[in-house]
């Protein structure tokens, strides 16, 4: 966010954090705005406890919440709103994102031909000659509704929800929306990702605002979201990640966070209310496609140990090694693999198709008037029942999209259709056990693996809700596939996901063929395929 709408949107947002509280604590009684303190007194409290105490940051924060809880002692009534006050402004301070302009250029310039001369060893000559960062750019394939995301520019403001594998992804979707010609997006970033010194400064001058996944008070999820719809309002187009975090099982998200997601009706309302000239916001559901994820094994332990929820946020996975991280673009780069990016049809603020026009289609392909859905007596209003029974119909919507336009490739169905062979042949073993020992054999016969690779392709290609597959997969035979995976499999992670031996396909790291197979989860394989096949997970 540009330096001349920081500072507005950063009081905007306490402001009317504070005065929505307020608001509901004359018709609750000052006893619920007590309450409301010393809930987020409580949760940031229980959260320092497990910071370092002897870090300069967590002391700052244990003196501020000290302060304010002797004087919560010591106040009540109106005077609970300066309290108040001073909490949403300090969570405000901590979320506030910035953008430089300068860095912006350097990041879309520099930046990816120095990757590319890291990763590729090159000269700094070769640097000047500018093809590197062509070269770059070629592993990035963006495709789908592209035209029609730019042309929606020019009548509203955007909110692009991705699905999320890794914490590449705001950067690859970051210098996709670049090589689009579009002007950059505003995104929450994992406070861990300010933490190192290199992402740091990116994520800072990148208008990346802090989201810091610890809090768990009400009060500051509230004045997140508004943040956000603050930015939105002020015609900054947003990435959200509608999934909350990373997939730890490796699967394309089926139940959406709402909470950001409901900001973008929240954002219309406030538009039409102060009569802007194009107060339209259009979802954009994206898709991003690996055939390789950094972070595979961490996410996919942290999923197996059912320890997902407790940890939340990984602070020790791979992208945290900065070694890894340039391995892992090494072998994209030199396997020539591409990283798809697939941009669904927009949607508007309740679900609705939109056309090329900017125009809201109902389900008959009618054109309607998004106002419609917020008026009541002419005037656009909030309704909190109204609006979330939108936001569930928005978040449904995205799934949808996001089981269409997700792009299958050759180590997602050679995962899928290798773990489900393991599970036919030791149906006794549920599933932890089978990932532990592998079951009876080691191996499984190359030419068995490729019927079942035929039956599951075959299966994807019939549904008629997708998903698309990957040129690997349309162009080759299962055998040229299978060779496709294993070719990724043993690259990059520190054991081989699998290996080949003469005509048999080893199973070495069975987690790994679980993750990558289970990107395929959204479309019922197991029904489809019935007696012939058995779900991977």
């Amino acid at each position: 966010m540009r330096p001349e709408h920081r500072d507005r949107a950063k009081i905007d947002a306490a402001r009317r954090v504070t005065e929505r509280y307020f608001e509901d604590a004359a018709a609750r009684g000052d006893d619920y705005l007590e309450g409301v303190l010393n809930d987020t007194l409580y949760h940031e409290q229980r959260r320092l406890e497990r910071e370092n105490p002897s870090d300069a940051k967590t002391r700052a924060e244990l003196a501020f919440y000290q302060g304010i809880r002797r004087e919560l002692l010591q106040l009540q009534g109106s005077d609970l709103r300066s309290l108040l006050d001073r909490v949403t402004r300090r969570f405000s301070d901590e979320i506030v994102g910035n953008f430089d302009e300068r860095v912006y250029q350097l990041t879309t310039t520099v930046v990816p031909a120095g990757l590319s001369v890291l990763l590729s060893a090159a000269s700094p000559r070769q640097l000047l000659s500018g093809s590197l960062r062509q070269r770059l750019g070629e592993h990035l394939q963006i495709q789908g509704a592209v035209d029609q995301v730019r042309k929606l520019l020019e009548k509203g403001t955007l909110i692009v929800v991705p699905t999320h594998s890794s914490h590449l992804d705001s950067i690859v979707l970051g210098y996709a929306v670049y090589l689009m010609g579009m002007p950059p997006l505003l995104y929450g970033a994992g406070l861990n990702l300010f933490t190192n010194p290199l992402t740091s400064f990116f994520m800072h001058n990148l208008g990346a605002y802090r989201v810091d996944r610890k809090k768990s008070a009400a009060l500051y999820k509230d004045v997140l979201k508004e943040y956000a719809s603050v930015s939105l309002e002020l015609g900054y187009s947003n990435l959200f990640f509608p999934g909350g975090t990373r997939s730890r099982s490796g699967a394309v998200e089926q139940k959406l966070k709402k909470g950001l997601l409901g900001t973008g009706l929240e954002a219309y309302v406030n538009n039409l209310r102060a009569k802007r000239e194009n107060p339209n916001l259009y979802v954009v559901p994206c898709t991003i496609s690996y055939k390789l994820v950094l972070e595979a094994e961490t996410l996919i332990d942290d999923y197996l140990k059912e320890i997902g929820k407790s940890r939340y946020i990984i602070e020790d996975d791979e992208f945290s090694k900065p070694r890894k991280v340039l391995k892992f673009l090494s072998n994209i780069m030199s396997l020539d693999s591409r990283i798809v990016i697939t941009f669904s049809a927009p949607l508007d603020i309740v679900g609705n198709r939109v056309d090329g026009e900017g125009r809201s289609l109902d389900a008959r392909g009618r054109a309607v008037d998004p106002f419609s859905y917020v008026a009541r007596g002419g005037e656009p209003v909030h309704d909190e029942q109204r609006d979330n029974q939108y936001t569930n119909e928005l978040s449904e919507a995205i799934v949808a999209a996001f089981r269409r336009d997700n792009v299958v490739m050759s180590t997602h169905v050679v995962g899928h259709a290798s773990m489900a062979l393991l599970k036919q042949k030791n149906p006794e073993l549920d599933l932890y056990r089978l990932l532990r020992t592998g079951g009876e054999l080691p191996s499984l016969e190359i030419s068995e693996l490729a019927e079942q690779v035929d039956r599951v392709i075959a299966a994807l290609r019939d549904n008629p809700s997708g998903p698309r597959l990957g040129r690997e997969l349309d162009q080759g035979d299962a055998r040229m596939i299978i060779d496709d995976a294993l070719r990724y499999f043993g690259t990059y992670h520190t054991q081989p996901a699998a290996i080949r031996r003469g005509s048999r396909f080893v199973h070495q790291h069975r987690n790994l063929l679980l993750y990558y197979g289970n990107r395929l989860n959204a479309y019922d394989l197991g029904r489809r395929l019935g007696g012939a096949y058995v779900q991977a997970a």
